[in-house]
């Protein structure tokens, strides 16, 4: 008596569960990668998908009626008229059979042609023609055949695919090849093409008229979000923008005008409240200014210029950070003419300032808050030549966007540090020591006047080993 070791069925055991989570994993992959690609495949705009719920159910509901039409009209149809062919033909070859008058079968010829439409002729006696290869809808050869052979009990030949307004059949007898020729209209439901062209043409004109309903729906939405594209990025919203459309679109756009007054509004009574701070205290640092200017020249008095400089700078700072665009409005400005300024302040300076702009790049024109865009550049530039002796400015449009390029040859920032320095006051201490001077807003300034624009600004790297700073708004 032989046994099987606990050990061999042990690890038999754990083979099958191997192989068995290997399967299962193998086809939750398929599964997920299978959904990740219908997902890909489906629309994305609201226009499409919308076609698709009305065009959907058209097409299922249609097919389904096809469907239905071919399996029992068709062949309802189809099977009567077959059988009644066969019929004839079996009346036809009992004639022929009992036929009493030596011409030829010539009465019997006229008579299949007069009364009964069919073309008759008696061949030779010999083999029928082989089998020819059935059509790839065989309702007719199908039907057909069932009725000779239960109506008709003899070998027997047809084709419907070699004339495709005409039906042969040959059969065959003791002593010939007796040939019939039919119309296909006799044997086959020929009123098809009827059905298909009213379904096609009630399909179009289905869908044209969804279609021209739908464009009217989707039209408003695309002009709210034209219109919430532009609030957006600082620009004009479209001329004839108006609430139109559904009600719920009615509604969503009357809310976005309201909400686009309320923020305006507050836009308009903060500029307004900082420009009064604003004069109120470049005043005060104006008197320290001319009563410094009456002090001799010590170095405690040189000591508080400085100070009252550093305080000017950082209070133009913390006004442009809390103004943030202040109301401006967007206007077509050339890119190269902006940068150009830029540069030439910037040389004045004494700092090696570069800038590289491509070709196709240089006649580019879009619209931008002139000034706040440029504070933004300014305010990257001059954060670049604090910590580095050379700065290139790089310009170039990338499909849909602008990409602008500050880099410079200073000790950078690491990686673990580029999305803090844009908080608002965020110092470093390491990389970039920002004592000399600095307010720490600069960085924040720019971030907040890109994505007024529908841009944003990243870093990075640059090819000096120094820090890339990247703005990119859209054209």
């Amino acid at each position: 008596m032989s046994m099987i070791s606990p050990y061999v069925g042990a690890r038999s055991g754990y083979s099958a569960r191997r192989l068995l989570t290997a399967l299962l994993h193998g086809l939750r992959t398929v599964h997920v990668e299978g959904l990740r690609i219908l997902v890909d495949l489906v629309p994305k705009g609201l226009y499409a998908r919308a076609l698709i719920i009305i065009i959907a159910p058209i097409v299922v509901l249609e097919g389904v009626v096809a469907f239905v039409f071919m399996e029992r009209h068709w062949q309802a149809v189809t099977s009567r008229l077959s059988e009644a062919t066969a019929r004839d033909l079996a009346a036809l070859i009992s004639v022929y059979e009992d036929y009493p008058y030596d011409d030829g079968h010539s009465r019997l010829i006229t008579m299949a042609r007069n009364k009964l439409n069919l073309q008759m002729s008696v061949l030779p006696q010999g083999d029928l023609p082989p089998a020819r290869p059935k059509p790839f809808f065989d309702l007719l050869d199908r039907e057909l055949s069932r009725q000779i052979s239960s109506q008709i009990n003899r070998p027997y030949w047809i084709d419907t695919v070699g004339q495709s307004h005409l039906v042969e059949i040959r059969v065959k007898h003791d002593d010939a090849i007796l040939r019939f020729v039919a119309r296909r209209t006799q044997t086959y439901a020929s009123n098809s093409e009827i059905f298909l062209v009213w379904m096609v043409g009630s399909s179009v004109i289905l869908l044209t008229v969804a279609i021209m309903f739908l464009r009217n729906q989707i039209r408003p939405i695309l002009r709210l979000a034209e219109a919430a594209d532009a609030f957006g990025k600082g620009r004009p919203e479209p001329p004839d923008f108006r609430p139109r459309g559904a009600r719920e679109v009615r509604q969503a756009a009357q809310a976005f005008l309201e909400m686009r007054e309320r923020i305006t509004t507050h836009v308009e009574q903060r500029t307004t409240m900082l420009a009064g701070v604003s004069h109120d205290l470049r005043t005060i640092l104006t008197r320290f200014k001319l009563q410094l200017a009456l002090l001799d020249d010590t170095p405690e008095a040189n000591s508080l210029r400085v100070d009252v400089d550093e305080m000017q700078h950082m209070l133009e700072d913390y006004l442009a950070f809390a103004r943030g665009h202040g109301g401006e409005e967007a206007r077509p400005i050339m890119l190269k003419t902006l940068l150009d300024e830029i540069l030439d302040e910037a040389n004045v300076t004494g700092v090696d300032v570069q800038l590289k702009m491509r070709r196709r790049s240089k006649g580019v024109t879009l619209p931008l808050k002139r000034h706040a865009f440029k504070r933004a550049i300014s305010n990257l530039v001059s954060n670049a030549a604090r910590f580095g002796e050379t700065v290139i400015i790089r310009a170039a449009t990338e499909r849909r966007w602008l990409r602008i390029e500050v880099d410079d040859d200073g000790p950078g920032i690491p990686a673990e540090e580029r999305d803090a320095v844009f908080q608002p006051f965020y110092r470093l201490d390491v990389a970039r020591n920002q004592n000399k001077g600095n307010s720490g807003l600069g960085l924040a300034i720019a971030r907040d006047i890109a994505r007024s624009h529908g841009g944003d600004i990243t870093l990075g790297e640059s090819s000096m080993g120094g820090l890339r700073a990247i703005i990119s708004v859209p054209l």
